[in-house]
């Protein structure tokens, strides 16, 4: 592969990078005490929203879509380094409309919608005017094996009668819809029995019940517990055809994982880059902590872990862009592993360099390690990607 970027991918970058450090950077403390206040957990602070209608206005928009009509025609390993630079602040991603779960619904939407699903929810999704949310995970079934979901979609004529027990539906509050994982056909083998289905959140019997706390947050959109009873939508709102809900599951977390890698991965940089940053002003016992044996192993472990990480997602997105997700699945599911304990790895150094600092929230580096600690559970959990990693390995030598 080569790792020459193209002087459009090389412009986007400095355009993107200068974007954050004059308006996103900025704002970044203003945010979190806005969301903090009680009652406006949930509620877009007006500083974002004039900060997207800026980067929609220079066309920084919606760079994760691969077409040339709502986004800029980049390849996975072309978007990669713009994710990475918005992964560098909480909401970085958000300010671009480049956020999960939004992206991968948009995603799946643009590729399997009709077209006037696509009108009535791709389009104002495009346009930043929608949120959405995606509807998997239950409380009373293993996520890791998606073939137990349990949450049914009965027809009933025209319509899907919904019922069912949901959490972990991130970004529930304030979305326009949810994209639901739902059985639709429990005889099917197990990889044909459930559907991917909209589901507007103003539908009677979406009941949402609440924003579940992770280590004591639960502001944004929530990672919301939802209860379905008797909840009626329209036939037409399947995605594709009934039974293809892990097809197009598997079509959505792809890509989704190589921008969670990527993002991943700027949060390190910002961790390091804070690390080196107090490490060369911070003078104790003797001397700057930058001159410290085992501050230095941190440092340069960070370093040679963030770059062998970068160095694995580039190869795995560049696997995407040449021969597909199918072929690339290996590669993915090494960097889904490897990139969500190396952002720990690093975010636990720079906590302990930082001391009482790092524990607070007066910088990032807190909410960092929060956030970021799911991501050896979402999009499947680390055990499942080195099963599924042993196996294939182990495939290439039987007799």
């Amino acid at each position: 592969m080569d790792f020459a970027l193209s002087p459009k991918v090389q412009d986007l970058q400095k355009k993107v990078s200068d974007f954050m450090n004059q308006y996103v950077y900025p704002i970044e403390h203003q945010v979190e005490q806005e969301m903090s206040v009680p009652g406006k957990e949930h509620t877009e602070p007006q500083v974002l929203k004039d900060v997207r209608a800026k980067a929609k206005a220079a066309g920084l928009w919606n760079l994760f879509l691969p077409d040339e009509v709502h986004g800029k025609g980049l390849k996975v390993s072309e978007y990669a380094p713009l994710s990475e630079i918005m992964g560098r602040s909480p909401i970085g991603s958000r300010a671009f409309n480049c956020m999960a779960p939004d992206t991968g619904n948009m995603e799946i939407l643009e590729d399997f919608a009709t077209p006037a699903q696509k009108k009535a929810w791709l389009e104002p999704c495009l346009a930043g005017e929608m949120r959405t949310c995606f509807s998997m995970t239950e409380p009373e079934t293993a996520g890791s094996d998606p073939t137990q979901l349990a949450t049914r979609a009965t027809r009933e004529g025209d319509y899907y009668n919904i019922n069912g027990h949901k959490w972990f539906t991130s970004n529930g509050i304030g979305s326009s819809f949810a994209i639901a994982m739902v059985v639709t056909d429990p005889k099917a083998e197990p990889h044909k029995r459930a559907s991917m289905i909209i589901v507007p959140t103003d539908t009677p019997g979406f009941n949402m019940v609440r924003a579940v706390p992770v280590m004591g947050h639960a502001a944004g959109g929530g990672h919301c517990e939802i209860i379905y009873k008797d909840c009626r939508v329209p036939v037409t709102n399947v995605l594709g055809k009934e039974g293809d809900g892990f097809k197009i599951a598997q079509a959505r977390l792809g890509p989704g994982r190589i921008h969670h890698c990527m993002r991943n991965i700027g949060v390190a940089e910002r961790a390091l880059e804070l690390m080196c940053k107090r490490a060369n002003t911070r003078f104790t016992h003797g001397s700057l902590l930058a001159d410290k044996a085992n501050v230095q192993q941190w440092i340069a472990d960070s370093r040679i872990e963030i770059d062998s990480t970068r160095l694995a997602v580039m190869h795995a997105a560049w696997k995407i862009d040449t021969v597909g997700k199918r072929e690339a699945r290996q590669e993915i599911a090494m960097i889904k592993v490897q990139a969500a304990n190396m952002v720990m790895s690093v975010l636990d150094r720079a906590i302990q360099l930082h001391g009482a600092l790092g524990m607070s929230d007066d910088l990032p580096i807190a909410r960092f390690w929060r956030e970021n600690r799911s991501m050896r559970i979402v999009d499947g959990p680390d055990e499942v990607h080195r099963m599924t990693i042993a196996r294939r390995e182990c495939r290439k030598w039987m007799n």
